[in-house]
C-alpha cells in the first residue's frame, strides 16, 4: 500500500483530531478501548470509491449548531452534474426560491431517540459534542444507538437563530459496523378477529396473560403528549376482513416504533395486556415493557390457542355502525362566520408545500391553491420537515371548500384520525418556522372553545387583523401572547368576549380519545351542510337503499295482485340520523313558521327543511319564543318519505327498476327539544313566565306525572313589525293608530279546550276585488276559552303579567266573563298550527291598535241569529293574518268551576281513554280520544263503506302525493310489545299535515270517530275533528326501512273454550290443538291485473279481453281443529296450507305446478256445504289432494298460532249452545258444546313428541289449577 501524500496524512490527522473529540470509544474483544476512526474511514473509503474525500471535512454537532447559520446540504457520493440535477428538479415547483446551497461537509453521529429519561419520541443524532434533532423518510429500528456515516443530508437552521435547527436525512444512513441482528423464533399470536371480542371480556385483566397480535396497520395516530406523557394509537386489521383493534403504545423505548410504522404492512406486536380508559371505559391492547414490534412473516408465527385465563369469552364481536361518506362537493355560496354553513368531506391527498401561510396557526398552502390546517393535531416534532418545496400525504383528513368567503382556498383540515406523512424534502434553501407550543394564542383559543375550522379560520383572520393595526405599537410577539397567570394579552382581551358571544356555551371539551378510538368518526371538524346540500344528500341516500323487494315480505308479495302490490309499495320510508354519516353532521338553521305548509321549518339560505320538535316529557312543543332563533341540532333524525307509481305486474318483476313510472319524496327531521342548542336569539333575552316564580310543574298529565314546557315556561318578547293594510280590518284598529300617535296594542288571554286538524274546509275568503274565493280553503279551528278581559298595552313587554287570569281564578269582578269561541284560521294565520294545543295558554296580540273591543267587532254568529242563546254555538273569530300568538304557559291547575264551565260550553267528553276502554263491548262513545304507540302502518284502499266527503273529492288536493283513493291503517298498541292493537285509518288526503308518524312513535289522538265495521270490529277513523299530537319520536332501535315495529314476540298459550272471553284482549294466541280433518280446499291461478282465472299463461278473461301475462298462486283451506276443550274453524292461506297439509317446500312446488296448467282446484269434504267446481274424478293431482285431506297423515297435534278471523266469508250470528253425542269405543256420551270460533292461521308448527308431552303436561296444571281455585270460590 503507498504512503499516503501530505494531503492525506492533513486530512487523516484531522479525521484523527475528530475522532478523539466527537467519537466516544468502543470495548474492544479483550476490554481495550478501541477508537472507532478505522471502522469510520472504512465505511468513508467505501462510500467514496475507495478514496478519501478530500475535499470534504469532519464536522461535529457542536459546531454545526453554532457555526452553521445558513441552510445547506451535503451530498459525499454525489459528482457535481448530479447535484446540479438535483437542485434543477427542486426549483421546478417554485422558481423564485433558490437551491440549497452545497456543503462539502462529513457528518458521523449516533442515530437515538432522546435521552433515557426524557425520551419524547423524537429521533436526534449525537456524538461526545451534543445532539440534533433529525428527520428521516425511512427508519428500522435496529438503527438506535448504532454509530452511522450519513452519505447526504441537509442542515435547516432556525430563521430567528435563537435556538438550532434541525437534520433532514435524504438517504438512508450507512453504518459503521455490522447492524445486530434478531434471533428468529416462532411466535404463537391471534388475529384481530379473535382479539377484538376479548376487549369486552368481564374477566379483570390483572389474571390475563400477555398476548401477541398480528394485523395489517389500518391506521396511525400522530404522536400525543397529555399530561407530560407521551404515546400514540396503532390499529391492526385483519387481513381478510374490516375487523381492527387499538393498541396503545406509551412506553419511552417504543416511541421511535412510531417513525418505523408503515400503513399497510403486516406487524406482530407480542406483550400485550388490555386496560381501559378511566372515563369512557373504552378498552385497548397496551404495550408492556417486554414487547416487541416485529414485521409479520407467516413462517415465524403460530396461532395461538386461548389459554385458561381468557376463556368463557364471548364469540360476538361488537357491530361496526355503517357509516356513509358525504359526497356531495357543489360549492356554496356563503357569508362571513358566524353563520355560515358549511360542508367538508374526508379525502386522501398528496401536494407540494409552497408556502407558509401562518405556523403559529398551524396554516400551510399546498400547490399554491390548498390550504393545509395541521392545528388540530400536536405536532410534537414542531412540523419539522414541512418547508416550501417537501411532499406531503394527506390521509383521511378534512375538505372543506370555501370555508369563509374572504378565503380563497380550499381547506384541508388534520384530526387526530388523520395521518401527515412526509413523503420527500425541500431541496430548496426556504427558512424554517417552528410553531411555538407554550403560550400559543392561536391554539390555546382553538382547544379552549373547541373550535371548527370555519370559526378557527374566522378567528386566524381577526388576530391577523389586530396584529397588522396595532404590532408597530406593542410587536405582535407581545400582541399574540396568551393568558398566563391569568394576565391575558391585549389580543386575548379583545377576542375573549367576541367568542363567548358567539360560540355556545354549552360545547364539550374536546375528547381526543373519544376521537381517535371511536368507529363513528366524530372530531371538531364534523360537517355543518346547508340545508339544501342535507336534502340532496338525504334524498339521493334515501333512493340508493330502496329495493322494492326488501319492502315486502316474499311469502306475501308472490300472491299479491297488482292493484295490492303496486299500492303496498307506493309509500315507504327510511330514516337517517348524524351517526349515519361520516363524520357526523350537525343541523344548522333558523327556526321559522310556513303558512302555506302549516309547519315548523328550519331555514337557511340555501333552503328550508320541515321539523318535528317534541319533548322528552311528552308535552308538545309550544315555544313560540323562538321563532327566528338560531338552532344547532346534534341528535335527530331525519326522515326521507319514497313515493313511487309503480306499474310492477307481480313480484317477479321486483328487481327490474323501469317499472317505477314516477318517484317523489317528501324530506322533514324531528327531534327532541332537549337535545336543541339555542345560538342565537331574535331579540334580547327571553323572559320567564309570570306563573314559574310560584309553579315548578306547570302542566299536570291525566296520569298525575308532571311534564313543563322549556323546563320553567318561557315567554318571549315580540317584534311586532308593522302590517301592511288590512283592506277588511276595523276601522277602530285604525282610528286608534292616528289617535295615539304612538305604538299600541291589544291582547287578550285564552284557553284552548279543542283543536281540530288542517283539512280543506268550504269558508269563503274576500278577495282584493271584493268577490269571495269559491274553492274549499285549507284551514283549522280550535274552540277556546277567553280569560278576563283584552288589555291594552302601550310596549308588547306589558304583556308579560298575566292580570286577566288572577282576576279569572278569582271569580274577577263585575262583567268578568268566561266566554267561549270558535277561532277560524285561514292564509297566514295557518302558520299558528303546530303551536296550538289543548290545555295551552295563549295570547293572541293586535299590533298597532288601541280598541279592546276589536275581538268582539271581528265575530260572528255560526248560526241564523235565533239559534244564538245555545250554549253550543259559541261565537267564529277568523284569526287575521297579522295577529300574533305567544304561547304563555300551560294551565297549572285550572279552577273546578273552570273546568266545568269546559265542559258545559263545550258538550264533549274531554277525557283520555284507554285502547282496551274503546275496544270494548260496553263502550257508547262516538268521538274519542288516546294515546298509543304506532306498531304498523300500512297503505291501502279506503274502506269500502266510507265515502270520502265531497269537498275531498273536487280534486286532489295541492302537495298530497298519494292518490285520494288510498288510505294509511296504523295499528296502534297501548305500549310496546303490548298484544292489543287498534286500528286507525286516515284518508290520504289528511296525510299531507301529518308528519312524524312512524312505527315506534308514541301518538296522543284527538277526537277520532269510532266505528264498528259489519264483522263487528272496532275501528277509528280521522275525521274533521281530529287531531293528532307527538308525544315521543321513534327510539333509534325501532326506526327501520319497512312499515312495522314488531308486534309482540311469542303469543300466549290458550285454550279454545276461553276464546269467547278473550278473542278481544287476545288479538293473537297460540293453541296446542289437533287436526280432525280438511274441510275446504282451493287453490288457483289468478290474474294479476283483474283476478280472473289464469290458465296455460294468459287471463281467460274475454269480454272485454284482459291483456295482462301475469299470474300469482292462491291458496286457501278451511280446517277443523279441537284440542280437547272445543273446537275451531280455521281459515289457511297460501304458504300456511302447505303447512297444515305437511308438504315440503318442494312437493308444494310441484302441487302448484300441475294447478297451473288447469287454473283452479276446488275440494270440499266432510259437512263442508260450499260452492264451486267440484274436482274432475279422472284428474290426478285433484285425486290426489283429495285422498290427502282424508288421510289420517294430516290428523296430527299442531302447534297454531292464530287471531280471529275479523273478515270471514259471512257474517255469522251467535248461536245457541250446542248438544252433541260422541262416542268412545262402545260409550257414548252427550254434551254441549260451544259453538265453533272462526280463526285465522298465522304459523303452524309441527310437534314433536317430548315437545307435546311437555305441553301436555302444562296444560293438565293449569286446568288442575283452575279446579282447585273453582272449588275454594
Amino acid at each position: 500500500m503507498a504512503e499516503p501524500s501530505a494531503a492525506e496524512q492533513r486530512w487523516l490527522q484531522a479525521a484523527r483530531d475528530f475522532a478523539v473529540r466527537a467519537l466516544p470509544a468502543c470495548p474492544g474483544p479483550g476490554g481495550t478501548e478501541l477508537p472507532p476512526l478505522d471502522a469510520v474511514l472504512r465505511c468513508v473509503r467505501s462510500a467514496g470509491g475507495g478514496n478519501l474525500p478530500l475535499g470534504y471535512s469532519f464536522i461535529s454537532i457542536s459546531d454545526l449548531k453554532h457555526q452553521q447559520r445558513t441552510p445547506c446540504c451535503s451530498h459525499l457520493t454525489w459528482n457535481t452534474n448530479r447535484f446540479k440535477e438535483w437542485a434543477r428538479q427542486g426549483r421546478g415547483a417554485l422558481p423564485y426560491h433558490s437551491s440549497l446551497p452545497r456543503a462539502y461537509l462529513i457528518l458521523v453521529g449516533y442515530l437515538t431517540d432522546g435521552r433515557q429519561e426524557d425520551k419524547d419520541g423524537c429521533l436526534y443524532v449525537k456524538d461526545n459534542t451534543g445532539v440534533i434533532p433529525c428527520e428521516l423518510l425511512h427508519f428500522e429500528l435496529e438503527w438506535l444507538e448504532s454509530l452511522f456515516l450519513f452519505p447526504s443530508w441537509a442542515y435547516i437552521p432556525q430563521t430567528d437563530h435563537s435556538t438550532a435547527g434541525y437534520i433532514e436525512i435524504l438517504v438512508d444512513p450507512v453504518p459503521v459496523n455490522h447492524l445486530p441482528k434478531e434471533a428468529s423464533e416462532t411466535i404463537p399470536v391471534i388475529y384481530p378477529a379473535l382479539a377484538e371480542p376479548l376487549l369486552v371480556s368481564r374477566i379483570p385483566f390483572k389474571n390475563r396473560s400477555k398476548l401477541s397480535v398480528a394485523g395489517e396497520l389500518s391506521r396511525l395516530s400522530p404522536l400525543l403528549c397529555i399530561q407530560q406523557k407521551t404515546f400514540f394509537f396503532l390499529f391492526l386489521k385483519c387481513f381478510t376482513s374490516v375487523v381492527w383493534v387499538p393498541v396503545l403504545v406509551k412506553k419511552p423505548n417504543q416511541l421511535a416504533w412510531h417513525h418505523t410504522l408503515q400503513l399497510g404492512h403486516r406487524y406482530t406486536i407480542t406483550g400485550l395486556s388490555i386496560s381501559s380508559l378511566k372515563k369512557s371505559g373504552q378498552r385497548m391492547f397496551v404495550t408492556s415493557v417486554s414487547s416487541c414490534l416485529l414485521p409479520y412473516c407467516a413462517e415465524k408465527v403460530k396461532e395461538q390457542a386461548l389459554d385458561s385465563s381468557w376463556q368463557g369469552e364471548s364469540s360476538l364481536s361488537a357491530s361496526l355502525e355503517t357509516t356513509e361518506h358525504f359526497t356531495d362537493s357543489s360549492e356554496l355560496s356563503v357569508e362571513e362566520w358566524p353563520g355560515s354553513i358549511k360542508e367538508s368531506k374526508i379525502i386522501s391527498y398528496v401536494g407540494t408545500v409552497t408556502k407558509i401561510l401562518n405556523a403559529q396557526a398551524g396554516l400551510y398552502e399546498l400547490d399554491s391553491k390548498v390550504c393545509l390546517c395541521l392545528a388540530y393535531q400536536q405536532f410534537l416534532n414542531s412540523a419539522r420537515g414541512i418547508r416550501p418545496g417537501a411532499c406531503v400525504e394527506l390521509i383521511d383528513v378534512h375538505l372543506l371548500q370555501k370555508p369563509l368567503a374572504s378565503s380563497p382556498f380550499i381547506v384541508l383540515g388534520a384530526c387526530l384520525k388523520s395521518t401527515v406523512l412526509l413523503r420527500s424534502f425541500s431541496r430548496l434553501s426556504t427558512p424554517y418556522h417552528p410553531p411555538v407550543a407554550s403560550r400559543n394564542l392561536y391554539l390555546q383559543l382553538l382547544f379552549r372553545y373547541n373550535l371548527g375550522m370555519p370559526p378557527y379560520l374566522w378567528l386566524v383572520s381577526l388576530l391577523e387583523t389586530f396584529k397588522e393595526r396595532f404590532s408597530c405599537f406593542f410587536g405582535h410577539q407581545r400582541l399574540l401572547l396568551s393568558s398566563i397567570h391569568r394576565n391575558p394579552g391585549p389580543a386575548e382581551k379583545f377576542l375573549v368576549p367576541i367568542l363567548q358571544a358567539v360560540v355556545p356555551d354549552r360545547r364539550e371539551a374536546r375528547d381526543i380519545y373519544h376521537e381517535i378510538l371511536a368507529k363513528i368518526h366524530h372530531c371538531p371538524l364534523q360537517k355543518v351542510p346547508s340545508l339544501s346540500v342535507l336534502g340532496r344528500v338525504a334524498e339521493q341516500k334515501g333512493w340508493e337503499g330502496f329495493c322494492p323487494s326488501q319492502l315486502l315480505s316474499p311469502l306475501d308479495a308472490q300472491h299479491m295482485g297488482t292493484q295490492e302490490l303496486n299500492r303496498r309499495l307506493a309509500w315507504s320510508y327510511c330514516t337517517l340520523s348524524a351517526g349515519s354519516f361520516q363524520p357526523r353532521l350537525i343541523l344548522l338553521g333558523v327556526l321559522r313558521i310556513s303558512s302555506r305548509r302549516s309547519s315548523l321549518q328550519l331555514q337557511d339560505s340555501s333552503g328550508t327543511l320541515p321539523c318535528v320538535i317534541s319533548h322528552r316529557d311528552g308535552s308538545p312543543f309550544a315555544n313560540t319564543a323562538l321563532i327566528g332563533s338560531l338552532l344547532q341540532v346534534e341528535n335527530y333524525q331525519l326522515v326521507v318519505e319514497r313515493f313511487i307509481q309503480s306499474d310492477f305486474p307481480s313480484w317477479e318483476q321486483l328487481e327490474n327498476s323501469e317499472h317505477v313510472r314516477e318517484k317523489k319524496t317528501s324530506i322533514y327531521v324531528q327531534f327532541y327539544f332537549e337535545d336543541v342548542q339555542v345560538l342565537h336569539s331574535v331579540e334580547g333575552q327571553i323572559q320567564k313566565d309570570p306563573w314559574s316564580k310560584n309553579n315548578t310543574s306547570s302542566r299536570k298529565k291525566n296520569d298525575g306525572s308532571s311534564t313543563s314546557d322549556l323546563e320553567t315556561p318561557e315567554a318571549k318578547v315580540l317584534k311586532l313589525e308593522d302590517p301592511k293594510p288590512d283592506p277588511g280590518g276595523d276601522e277602530g284598529c285604525q282610528r286608534g293608530q292616528s289617535s295615539t300617535g304612538r305604538t299600541s296594542c291589544v291582547s287578550h288571554l285564552f284557553l284552548v279546550t279543542q283543536k281540530e286538524g288542517l283539512m280543506l274546509r268550504n269558508y269563503q275568503l274576500l278577495r282584493e276585488g271584493g268577490g269571495e274565493e269559491q274553492e274549499p280553503q285549507c284551514s283549522f279551528q280550535a274552540t277556546v276559552l277567553w280569560l278576563g278581559r283584552p288589555q291594552l298595552c302601550s310596549h308588547p313587554r306589558e304583556t308579560e303579567s298575566l292580570p286577566e287570569l288572577e282576576e279569572a281564578s278569582h271569580g274577577g269582578g263585575e262583567g268578568v266573563t268566561r266566554q267561549e269561541a270558535l277561532l277560524l284560521f285561514m292564509g297566514k294565520s295557518l302558520q299558528w298550527f303546530p303551536f296550538l294545543h289543548q290545555d295551552g295558554l295563549y295570547r293572541f296580540i293586535v299590533p298597532h291598535c288601541s280598541d279592546l273591543e276589536v275581538f268582539d267587532k271581528l265575530s260572528f254568529p255560526p248560526v241564523p241569529a235565533e239559534f244564538q242563546g245555545r250554549p253550543s254555538c259559541p261565537l267564529c273569530l277568523p284569526v287575521q293574518d297579522n295577529w300574533h300568538l305567544q304561547h304563555v304557559t300551560w294551565l297549572p291547575f285550572p279552577a273546578e268551576h273552570q273546568l266545568a264551565a269546559r265542559a258545559v260550553l263545550t258538550g264533549m267528553d274531554q277525557r283520555i281513554s284507554s285502547i282496551p276502554e274503546i275496544l270494548s263491548n260496553s263502550f257508547r262513545g262516538s268521538l274519542v280520544s288516546f294515546s298509543g304507540e304506532i306498531v304498523e302502518r300500512t297503505l291501502c284502499a279506503s274502506p269500502k263503506n266510507e265515502k270520502p266527503s265531497a269537498t275531498l273529492c273536487l280534486r286532489k288536493q295541492k302537495g298530497s302525493l298519494l292518490a285520494s283513493d288510498h288510505s294509511v291503517k296504523l295499528s296502534i298498541a297501548a305500549a310496546a310489545g303490548s298484544p292489543i292493537a287498534l286500528d286507525i285509518y286516515i284518508a290520504a288526503t289528511y296525510l299531507q299535515h301529518l308528519r312524524g308518524l312512524l312505527p315506534g312513535a308514541k301518538i296522543l289522538f284527538q277526537n277520532l270517530e269510532r266505528k264498528i265495521s259489519r264483522f263487528h270490529n272496532v275501528y277509528c277513523a280521522y275525521v274533521a275533528s281530529s287531531c293528532v299530537t307527538i308525544l315521543s319520536l321513534p327510539a333509534s332501535h325501532q326506526l327501520f326501512t319497512s312499515s312495522c315495529a314488531g308486534r309482540a314476540s311469542s303469543p300466549s298459550l290458550v285454550f279454545i273454550s276461553n276464546l269467547q272471553h278473550q278473542l278481544q284482549a287476545l288479538p293473537q294466541a297460540r293453541i296446542l290443538c289437533h287436526v280432525s280433518c280438511v274441510l275446504t280446499l282451493s287453490l288457483q291461478w289468478v290474474c294479476s291485473l283483474c283476478s280472473s282465472i289464469f290458465k296455460e299463461g294468459r287471463c281467460t278473461r274475454h269480454s272485454p279481453p284482459c291483456p295482462s301475462h301475469s299470474g300469482v298462486r292462491q291458496a286457501s283451506a278451511r280446517v277443523l281443529v279441537e284440542d280437547g276443550t272445543g273446537e275451531a274453524l280455521v281459515l289457511c292461506r297460501n304458504q300456511h296450507v302447505a303447512a297444515m297439509l305437511g308438504l315440503s317446500l318442494l312437493e308444494w312446488e310441484a302441487v302448484q305446478s300441475c294447478v297451473q296448467s288447469r287454473g283452479s282446484l276446488f275440494i270440499q269434504y266432510g259437512e263442508a256445504t260450499g260452492t264451486g267446481c267440484v274436482e274432475e274424478l279422472e284428474d290426478p293431482i285433484a285425486c290426489y289432494l283429495r285422498n290427502l285431506c282424508r288421510s289420517s297423515l294430516i290428523c296430527r297435534p299442531i302447534l297454531l298460532d292464530f287471531s280471529l278471523d275479523r273478515k270471514p266469508s259471512k257474517v255469522l250470528q251467535p248461536a245457541p249452545v250446542q248438544v252433541r253425542n260422541f262416542r268412545c269405543g262402545e260409550v257414548e256420551f252427550v254434551s254441549q258444546v260451544r259453538p265453533r270460533q272462526s280463526l285465522l292461521c298465522l304459523n303452524v308448527e309441527e310437534v314433536g313428541q317430548k315437545a307435546l308431552c311437555c305441553l301436555n303436561r302444562e296444560r293438565i296444571e293449569r286446568i288442575s289449577g283452575h279446579c282447585q281455585v273453582g272449588t275454594t270460590t
